[in-house]
């Protein structure tokens, strides 16, 4: 069992945990995940890892109540468990494997939007403890929908909110935010963005036009988390990939976005799961391809 230490709500619908998790902490890194149950019989739902204490044994979840088991998860309180938590799956971000020194010749921009905020966040800490900076850029429909922001004052040298309506911050979507900067005389080396694939596809379009090289963390629905489902392929390049074991994060440049929203949506009935593994026949699967 998992204990949770603390919870608070960062919206009306989106929750932060901190949760007793001592393996994980141990040796995870800056772009993984794990995968959570509320209880014996519930949904094993994925969610990215926002932060953690080695010396605590802790790590932080947030998530998005959109459908019964997050509804589940949401009643939890501070002193209640979680069933089970597997992990750090993923391979963790592009950026730990890079010389720092190296990293400190770049000027990095994060892109974050709604709920992939929060996997923006441990990677900006990351640099900051590498003493590399930079930049954020936190994107939402409303003032109401901001997350992070103080959390993301702390470890980067520049952060931007923009909202869709203009009610707080600068007004209009994060490409709008990301060109206004550049016009405003910025430069950027390398970005990544986090968010709704619909808002990853726009910020790939507007960086290959300021040729700004961009990794993007896939976060499609998954089911094992091993690569032996398939839930979660990813067309990149002319290469298929499995978010879960291969991501999640990947060049942004490289990525179909069409084809994930597509078959995100398609994914969520049984008839739509048979059409596409009729479609993708062999590469349909992961890992042994018969699960």
């Amino acid at each position: 069992m998992y204990k949770i230490l603390s919870k608070c709500y960062l919206t009306d619908n989106i929750i932060k945990m901190e949760v007793e998790a001592k393996r994980t902490s141990d040796s995870c890194l800056p772009g993984q995940f794990v995968i959570v149950r509320a209880s014996e019989d519930g949904e094993r739902i994925p969610l990215t890892i926002c932060d953690y204490n080695r010396e605590k044994g802790t790590i932080v979840l947030v998530f998005q109540v959109v459908g019964a088991s997050t509804a589940v998860m949401a009643k939890l309180e501070e002193g209640d468990s979680f069933q089970d938590i597997v992990g750090p799956l993923g391979k963790p971000s592009e950026l730990c494997e890079m010389d720092v020194e190296e990293l400190k010749k770049l000027k990095i921009v994060f892109i974050a939007g709604g709920v992939g905020t929060a996997p923006v966040y441990p990677q900006v800490k990351w640099l900051k403890e590498q003493g590399v900076a930079s930049d954020v850029i936190i994107g939402a429909r409303n003032k109401d929908l901001v997350i992070l922001e103080d959390d993301f004052k702390a470890v980067s040298d520049n952060v931007y909110v923009t909202t869709d309506d203009g009610s707080y911050g600068r007004n209009g979507n994060v490409c709008v935010c990301l060109q206004s900067l550049i016009d405003e005389g910025k430069t950027y080396d390398k970005c990544i963005a986090i968010g709704p694939l619909i808002m990853m596809k726009f910020a790939v379009n507007l960086t290959k036009q300021l040729n700004i090289p961009t990794i993007v963390s896939m976060n499609p629905i998954m089911v094992d988390g091993t690569g032996m489902c398939g839930a979660c392929r990813v067309h990149v390049g002319d290469e298929i990939k499995f978010a879960c074991i291969d991501g999640p994060e990947f060049d942004g440049w490289l990525v179909n976005f069409d084809e994930s929203m597509r078959r995100q949506a398609m994914y969520k009935t049984e008839e739509g799961r048979k059409m596409l593994e009729l479609q993708e026949g062999a590469t349909h699967h992961g890992g042994c391809g018969h699960c």
